[in-house]
């Protein structure tokens, strides 16, 4: 051990008892996911880390599919996955980059060009590899490439107007804008869309009100294209907001504070523009930075806005990313001010129907439409960070229609069969564990760690069957086909949302383009790695705004563990004491000075220990950095020849 974690304050817990349910259920967890993750890359890629798929793919979208179905092996191990782990997703994510740069949608190690939806989701593998150091010259190289792109500073990819502070296209990437889209762009989708609502009202031959738009024939298919490139690829959308997160890990990377500042103007940007919309966050604007430039003067029917396809998700998730990017990078709680905003203001139109409130999702040319429940889940994502009155007061708010307490065992990409939620990527317990840490859901770290191993099994079933074998899916890409993209992400058994949510004590990350947030996270202070020891198991019980209670637990009778304890999933936070407890709160050991964002706990074979930490938070940088200086730490970055 170095000496940097010697000197770190220590706790040695020597308490022993028998491991509760709960530790042991993550132990099995963690055995089970890495053989699972191994059969799972096994059966769907190449030895060299390219995947099992078809020879040429079509069109802009797709690239974030292979990497969203095996992002979470990154997460896993940074979690206290297995070694083997931390090689494999590399090689994953190098295989998907070059498979998918031969077929033509990828351009310098990132997308050619698509919306920052589906960059959002993609680009979880790459913050998730953040997590999973030590980072590499390669790492912090791409992160600084990358966002490049974005703050202006690219000529190869010109997305952003640093004058005006705009992203000037819905479709950017490592090409720069795309302004005019052709029919081959849109080829995959086709199919698929026939089922969605028309993006425009006034397309030639469609009933806007049937809900439906005939994608798949080729007359209105050439009208949807005319009407994208007059009136929607040019300009900004409150979509690209996710692009703070990508801007976000290569602050994390090099704690250059020019990328904190484009965070923070660019979310600054979009302020300006609600406020100049009375209010309510407009869904386009032109190159000119004017609301609905392009649109008739309309603030609606922008890309990915509020009439088509999604409505206020598509604007409420991005949003509410960059409110926490940015008070993650400044500290500063009131820049959560966006997010709470919008929330409000879609609040105040509910009305009820049928004896329940709804809220509208989206707005055209007639007004408001699509009535629904308010989701508590973005809320919630806001108390988490701000610990706030004001934003407990916008989750109680909502009326609980369903039991908030109850286990979702969700479908991907779709609803659960039982309370008709929607999820992604198998998260769908954001309100449960909100009512446990509040201390309103007893017994659900059992049960939620219950539903995961019985997903894993179900999910290694469904891979196990002719349906999950790729050397017989149909090499035709044809429209209607569009959903087996999506194949990788429906077969794959590595899936632990609770053992996620108990560990950092946070909610699973924003599926669509957000950081994995959270109050702790751990390393392996012997094996000088992140992740929880092997045989260790952490539940965060309870959060308060100055607080945590966490309870560790040594599964292993015969080994003594190590844990380093960081405050913040970034080390954002600062630990102030650490106060060992008992069951009924009282004070079980001495209280350990800590002042700063790491603590030592030794556990002795057996041991057992529950911990109030008393904290600081959000007084450092985020960071990536581990508590011992990583191989590649003294590295330079790499700077090519601007002329030959």
């Amino acid at each position: 051990m170095n000496d940097r974690v010697k000197e770190m304050p220590r706790i040695v817990a020597s308490t022993r008892a028998a491991p509760p349910t709960w530790a042991m259920q993550q132990q099995w967890m963690f055995d089970a996911l890495h053989l699972a993750a191994k059969e799972f890359v096994e059966r769907y890629t190449h030895p060299d880390g390219t995947l099992i798929w078809h020879k040429d793919w079509p069109g802009m979208d797709g690239s974030d599919d292979p990497y969203e179905g095996f992002m979470n092996l990154a997460l896993l191990y940074a979690l206290g996955g297995d070694d083997e782990l931390y090689d494999l997703s590399r090689a994953i994510w190098e295989g998907i980059t070059w498979q998918w740069t031969a077929y033509g949608q990828i351009h310098r190690e990132f997308d050619a060009y698509y919306d920052w939806m589906h960059h959002g989701e993609g680009y979880l593998y790459l913050y998730f590899l953040g997590l999973a150091g030590p980072a590499t010259v390669k790492d912090r190289q791409r992160a600084a490439r990358f966002a490049a792109m974005y703050t202006g500073d690219d000529p190869e990819a010109p997305n952003y107007d640093k004058e005006k502070k705009l992203i000037r296209s819905p479709l950017n990437g490592s090409k720069g804008p795309r302004f005019t889209v052709t029919a081959e762009d849109w080829s995959t989708h086709r199919g698929i869309l026939d089922h969605y609502l028309a993006p425009y009202e006034d397309l030639e031959g469609v009933d806007f009100a049937s809900g439906r738009c005939p994608w798949s024939d080729d007359a209105v298919y050439r009208q949807i294209l005319e009407k994208m490139n007059e009136r929607m690829n040019r300009g900004d959308v409150p979509l690209n907001l996710n692009a703070t997160s990508l801007v976000t890990h290569a602050f994390m990377h090099s704690g250059d504070e020019s990328l904190r500042d484009w965070a923070l103007d660019y979310l600054g940007a979009w302020e300006e523009r609600t406020r100049r919309n009375g209010g309510l966050v407009p869904d386009n604007v032109g190159l000119n930075d004017v609301i609905g430039e392009y649109n008739d003067g309309k603030w609606w029917g922008g890309y990915y806005g509020w009439r088509w396809p999604h409505g206020f998700m598509t604007l409420i998730e991005p949003i509410t990313n960059a409110c926490m990017n940015a008070a993650l990078l400044s500290g500063d709680l009131s820049k959560l001010a966006l997010a709470r905003s919008q929330l409000d203001a879609n609040w105040a139109m509910r009305r009820q129907v049928d004896g329940k409130w709804l809220v509208p999702y989206k707005h055209g040319d007639g007004g408001w439409f699509d009535w629904r429940e308010a989701l508590p889940k973005y809320p919630v994502y806001l108390w988490t960070m701000s610990m706030a009155d004001e934003d407990l007061e916008r989750i109680e708010r909502i009326e609980a229609t369903h039991d908030w307490n109850e286990i979702v065992v969700p479908v991907v990409s779709g609803r659960d069969a039982r309370t008709g939620r929607e999820t992604k990527h198998y998260i769908g317990n954001t309100e449960p564990w909100f009512q446990y840490v509040r201390g309103l859901n007893p017994g659900y770290p059992e049960r939620i760690l219950s539903a995961n191993m019985e997903l894993i099994g179900r999910q290694l079933e469904k891979l196990r069957s002719a349906e999950g074998d790729p050397r017989t899916w149909s090499d035709d890409h044809s429209q209607g086909n569009f959903s087996g993209i999506h194949i990788w992400q429906e077969m794959c058994p590595v899936y632990f949302e609770g053992l996620a949510q108990l560990t950092l004590g946070g909610p699973m990350h924003i599926s669509h383009g957000g950081l994995q947030h959270g109050r702790v996270r751990y390393f392996d202070a012997q094996r000088k790695r992140p992740g929880l020891p092997k045989g260790v198991s952490a539940l965060v019980e309870r959060l308060a705004a100055d607080s945590a209670t966490l309870r560790l637990c040594n599964t292993s009778l015969f080994e003594t563990r190590e844990v380093v304890v960081q405050a913040g999933t970034f080390g954002e936070h600062r630990f102030v004491e650490a106060a060992p407890i008992d069951e009924e709160e009282r004070p079980a050991g001495p209280t350990v000075a800590v002042g700063g964002r790491w603590l030592v706990v030794t556990l002795l074979p057996g041991a057992v220990l529950r911990l109030r930490l008393s904290m600081e938070r959000y007084v450092y940088p985020p960071s990536y950095a581990m508590p011992w200086p990583g191989p590649y730490d003294a590295d330079p970055m790499y700077v090519g020849r601007s002329t030959l």
